[in-house]
């Protein structure tokens, strides 16, 4: 019975008034540091995740207008494609060719939504992506890209071919 005792007098200890609910306090500080927490590790997330869907457009569209390069320059020549399927299937001449493996995605829609540039025959000469947002990358673009420093718009990175120009960037 002695232990039984002990228990009660442990329990007639038990502080009264205002330390009462001081644990309760610890656990939503505790709480809301970490919310706060977990808020800037989300913001740092996304920010590292729009700075991947960036190099991935720039990559997509490098290699969308390579394509229209490489189109324009198979025989018969001097064509811009009439749509991005071309791109994927060229029945210009009797060896289909293949520009492009597959119509990509653009990275930062999810969706195949590219918006076209039109060349004054009608034909594709560039694409762009339909994305609102101002990108991260502002500056230290490859020389086909430089036209894309300090660019306020996903829209304003216009991944062009021009015959005339060497390197293929665009010149607005």
């Amino acid at each position: 019975m002695r232990s039984g005792n002990r228990v009660l007098r442990n329990v007639r200890r038990m502080p009264a008034g205002s330390e009462r609910g001081f644990a309760y306090i610890g656990v939503l500080v505790l709480t809301a540091v970490i919310g706060i927490g977990l808020m800037q590790a989300s913001l740092v997330w996304s920010k590292q995740r729009q700075r991947e869907r960036e190099t991935e457009l720039l990559f997509v569209g490098s290699q969308i207008r390579l394509a229209i390069e490489r189109y324009y320059r198979a025989p018969p020549g001097s064509q811009y494609p009439r749509s991005l399927d071309a791109l994927v299937e060229d029945k210009r001449s009797p060896n289909i060719q293949h520009h492009l493996r597959r119509l990509y995605a653009d990275p930062m829609t999810g969706k195949p939504d590219w918006g076209i540039v039109k060349a004054p025959d009608g034909g594709i000469m560039g694409v762009y992506s339909q994305a609102p947002g101002k990108p991260l990358k502002q500056g230290g673009f490859a020389l086909a890209d430089e036209a894309f420093s300090g660019k306020n718009s996903y829209r304003d990175w216009v991944f062009i071919y021009r015959p005339d120009n060497a390197n293929g960037a665009a010149r607005p």
